[in-house]
């Protein structure tokens, strides 16, 4: 599947914690695109081999840096760093 954003969310529905991220991204107007870990064939794979590890969300960013269920204020700190906030 071709990523129709530059920032891709790895998680699932039933997760406090990719809810929470996913609400803070629309709060902050930034476009991503989700990859639900168990409903897409490869997409818990992709996750693993991204952060090394199997918590989640894992949010990638389009240069190669990641995430792992950051807070509010960290997922900010990035969008900021990355200039897209």
């Amino acid at each position: 599947m071709a990523d129709e954003h530059p920032i891709n969310m790895y998680g699932a529905t039933w997760c406090g914690d990719c809810k929470r991220a996913k609400a803070a991204l629309q709060r902050f107007g930034t476009p991503y695109t989700w990859h639900d870990i168990e409903g897409e064939q490869g997409a818990a794979e992709t996750s693993v081999k991204i952060s090394g590890q199997t918590h989640i969300p894992v949010i990638q960013f389009e240069d190669g840096s990641f995430l792992v269920e950051p807070s509010n204020n960290d997922l900010q700190a990035k969008l900021t760093e990355l200039h897209i906030l």
